[in-house]
């Protein structure tokens, strides 16, 4: 990792440890019931519309659709509203920029969502974040749309995306211990699952495809954001393991639905077949039903 890069981290994470311990209530204070469900994320989890993304990285008003998967598992439980906190927010990151795991968690404690009736804290984070390089895979989309240079594996020593070797299941682990650690001692009976993200592409893929207006369109040099996809499923297993938290594979129960399938769950690129004006590569509907079945059958397991 470059050493400027290690710098944004170190801070970071400094900054995350600043921001939980500001909240940490005194030992007199009266212990919060807490709420049944908390969800802290990224887009994947809030979703949201195009039109949205002028609301991205805001700590209030994060558009929530009323298809995403954390609002449909408040119905699937039968949860009433106000028995489940949603801190999840476009442009979530881990501890990158922006609306970061360690605001989210500020926001549920303060809110008094974390408690002794709190069941399960899921966490879907990580796909904005830098890794290893000074741009997090969010931004080195760019470069699917490059036409000479292609968006091929070396781009990451090109800088222009993340380095995957730096994707790792211990590294995921480190950025995210704090929090949790801070999630189990203030909701200790409350299952943590780390989720995954949906397929978005076949595992192990180099080409990546959109919808765009209808047409399906083929980057054949691709595998510095496929990768990446892959890289990051497997260090949210790794480090969900190293915690000893769960680990929801949201890849499996999308696994054929990925874009320019016959039966995309994700959507495409102000694309007619899918949601118009859903967030490019995001789950449709559909893709966040899936994913909301699987959390309640894990839920229910436990």
């Amino acid at each position: 990792m470059k050493s400027s890069a290690r710098v944004r981290v170190l801070t970071a994470a400094c900054g995350a440890a600043a921001v939980l311990t500001a909240v940490t209530p005194p030992a007199t204070a009266q212990a919060p019931d807490g709420k049944t469900l908390v969800v802290i994320g990224d887009s994947f989890a809030a979703n949201g519309e195009i039109l949205d993304l002028v609301n991205t990285g805001a700590d209030t008003g994060c558009a929530h659709v009323p298809t995403s998967w954390p609002t449909q598992l408040t119905r699937r439980l039968e949860l009433a509203p106000d028995d489940v906190q949603d801190t999840s927010c476009q442009g979530g990151t881990i501890d990158t920029s922006g609306w970061t795991l360690a605001h989210q968690v500020k926001r549920a404690m303060a809110d008094n969502a974390f408690g002794a009736r709190t069941r399960t804290v899921a966490i879907q984070l990580g796909m904005n974040d830098a890794w290893g390089a000074e741009k997090p895979v969010a931004l080195s989309m760019a470069c699917l749309s490059d036409v000479l240079a292609g968006c091929g594996r070396e781009a990451a020593a090109q800088g222009r995306a993340p380095d995957l070797d730096a994707v790792t299941g211990r590294a995921y682990a480190d950025r995210v211990r704090q929090a949790v650690t801070y999630i189990r001692y203030y909701a200790p009976n409350a299952r943590v699952v780390f989720v995954g993200y949906p397929e978005i592409h076949s595992p192990g893929q180099e080409s990546a495809c959109a919808s765009v207006l209808g047409v399906d369109v083929v980057q054949p040099r691709a595998g510095a954001v496929t990768g990446f996809l892959d890289r990051i499923d497997a260090a949210q297993r790794e480090a969900a393991a190293l915690l000893q938290v769960d680990f929801l594979d949201s890849r499996s129960v999308t696994t054929g639905h990925g874009a320019c399938t016959p039966e995309p769950w994700v959507d495409g690129i102000f694309d007619p077949g899918t949601e118009l004006f859903g967030f490019p590569w995001h789950p449709t509907a559909q893709g966040d039903s899936a994913v909301a079945g699987a959390m309640q059958e894990l839920i229910s397991e436990g």
